[in-house]
């Protein structure tokens, strides 16, 4: 991306890094837009100040609650074969066939934090969890990701679990709720 005079159309972004002082620069909104929808929330940006380019790590970006329009945006310049450390968003494969069943994931986590080289930074970590059952959790360790990255997250944190409409367990299928003649307690029992 290069950086462009000042226009309405435009917005005042900067940079950071080790040993180099914030720059505020201008770059217009359609261009810096397709470039964070082409490599992510907490990808990479090449960008090009006065001529000198600058490969950049995208640090936090604040967007308008409504209109969804970049506000401002923080990067980090990155040095020749450094590792960098960055949150990666998770995505998720298999939401449909737990909803189908009558799950609900209960979500902790929505991202993980990871180390790698700037050339192996994903633009997410896609996670398959069509196989999860009611009852069960995904911890951060579960996470599968290409040898090239570390996720240096908490591994026993939990990323989400899958329960039930009422918050827990669901009866198996088949089985039928019952009233317990005594005290007007529901059971689970099965169906013959």
């Amino acid at each position: 991306s290069t950086p462009k005079p000042s226009s309405a159309a435009s917005d005042v972004y900067k940079r950071q890094g080790k040993n180099i002082e914030n720059t505020l620069f201008e770059i217009g909104e359609l261009e810096l837009q397709r470039e964070v929808t082409c490599n992510g929330e907490h990808g990479i940006l090449n960008i090009n100040i006065d001529g000198k380019k600058h490969k950049t790590l995208i640090k936090e970006i604040q967007k308008d609650a409504v209109k969804h329009k970049i506000l401002h945006i923080d990067l980090e310049e990155l040095s020749e074969n450094s590792k960098l450390v960055t949150e990666v968003p998770l995505t998720f494969k298999g939401e449909d066939s737990i909803r189908k069943f009558g799950g609900i994931l209960q979500k902790s986590k929505d991202s993980v934090k990871i180390r790698c080289e700037a050339d192996n930074l994903p633009k997410n970590i896609n996670i398959d969890i069509s196989n999860l059952s009611f009852g069960d959790s995904l911890r951060v360790a579960d996470i599968e990701a290409s040898s090239e990255i570390s996720i240096i997250d908490d591994l026993n944190s939990i990323v989400l679990t899958v329960t039930g409409a009422s918050g827990g367990d669901i009866a198996d299928e088949g089985a039928s709720v019952e009233e317990h003649p005594d005290n007007g307690s529901e059971v689970a029992s099965e169906n013959a």
